[in-house]
């Protein structure tokens, strides 16, 4: 087989860049992170030329495609990147996609590759908070990436012992939070670690949210506009939940609260031996699928296997973290704060 490498996603092949790539290019590529070939947030049907006008670059892509003489066109990413690998399949482009993301929120596949080194990145650092915790009796808020999910909070929070963990899927009550935290303190333990996710949410912002979702659902064309604006605006709010969170908790305790935002230290870096074998053994069953001209899907880790999901099937949803899943049952069992 012959590889191009597009640069800059989607942006790149719409504009027919791309350098080929052999063996030469590739050795040593298992031990970095991220892309050689860079990437971007271009949206196939949306791509932006500038002046703030877009335009649908799907039929642009086709033909990049067919001039090529591709037999197919193979996209790394999380759902935004399933999402327009499916349009994209929508008008005849012969497209499979490999689930790469730290947030391993892409429905259909096991796990994702990228999830087992940021979990990793992010278990370090909450090992490396418990020795400043300790020593100056504190609550150590630490918040971890993982977009809308909690999956990446919720393993590493595991991982790392700490004492309340904090996901989207759970809205939490900041009472119930600063309630075990204190009751940690009367049996003798003297600080607490709390891992939040980034997507984390209130019981009462939750509840704001899914009013206006509801609102937005059976609002006329005219009002929906407002509706966004407001939900964009507590969106906004919910940005700085994190600090928020650790200066109402340092209240209701009475003890000192410190933040730690990791942000994307934990998107670099080299990855693990797990990430390695997974990007290694689906990228390999992927070149399988496409010598037998399978196209259409997504190249899913099953077990020690793998599987063709349909992209119909994975574009547009999100895998999150479901409230029986055994880590959720583990962290009951261990008397970890789930804020609920």
């Amino acid at each position: 087989m012959e590889v191009l490498g597009f640069k800059d996603g989607f942006l790149g092949l719409m504009q027919n860049r791309f350098e080929l790539l052999d063996s030469a290019d590739l050795s040593g590529i298992l031990t970095r992170g991220g892309t050689v070939l860079g990437t971007s947030r271009a949206k196939v049907d949306k791509i932006d030329v500038g002046d703030g006008d877009r335009v649908d670059g799907r039929h642009d892509m086709r033909r990049v495609v067919e001039q090529n003489e591709l037999e197919a066109l193979v996209c790394l990413g999380g759902g935004g990147t399933a999402k327009n690998a499916f349009k994209l399949a929508e008008v005849g482009v012969p497209v499979l996609t490999l689930p790469k993301t730290i947030d391993n929120d892409v429905v259909g596949t096991d796990i994702t590759f990228g999830f087992d080194t940021a979990m990793s990145i992010a278990t370090d650092a909450i090992d490396r908070l418990h020795s400043t915790a300790h020593s100056h009796h504190r609550i150590m808020v630490v918040e971890l990436m993982g977009h809308s999910v909690g999956w990446l909070a919720l393993g590493a929070g595991l991982a790392g012992g700490a004492d309340v963990i904090l996901i989207p899927e759970l809205p939490y009550d900041v009472e119930a939070v600063a309630s075990s935290i204190s009751a940690r303190r009367a049996a003798g333990s003297t600080f607490s670690i709390v891992a939040v996710a980034e997507g984390a949410i209130s019981k009462k912002d939750a509840g704001i949210r899914d009013s206006m979702g509801a609102q937005l659902e059976v609002a006329r064309k005219s009002d929906r506009k407002a509706i966004k604006k407001k939900m964009q605006e507590l969106e906004a709010t919910r940005a700085g939940g994190t600090v928020q969170l650790a200066s109402t908790l340092a209240g209701l305790t009475g003890l000192e609260s410190r933040v730690t935002i990791l942000g994307h230290v934990q998107r670099g870096g080299t990855p693990t031996p797990a990430d390695r074998l997974l990007a290694t053994r689906l990228g390999t069953a992927c070149a399988d699928y496409i010598a037998d001209g399978v196209h259409g899907v997504l190249v899913a880790a099953r077990g020690e296997s793998t599987e063709a999901v349909p992209l119909k099937n994975v574009a547009g949803r999100t895998k999150i973290v479901p409230l029986d899943h055994p880590w959720v049952g583990t962290a009951r069992h261990l008397g970890v704060a789930l804020g609920d």
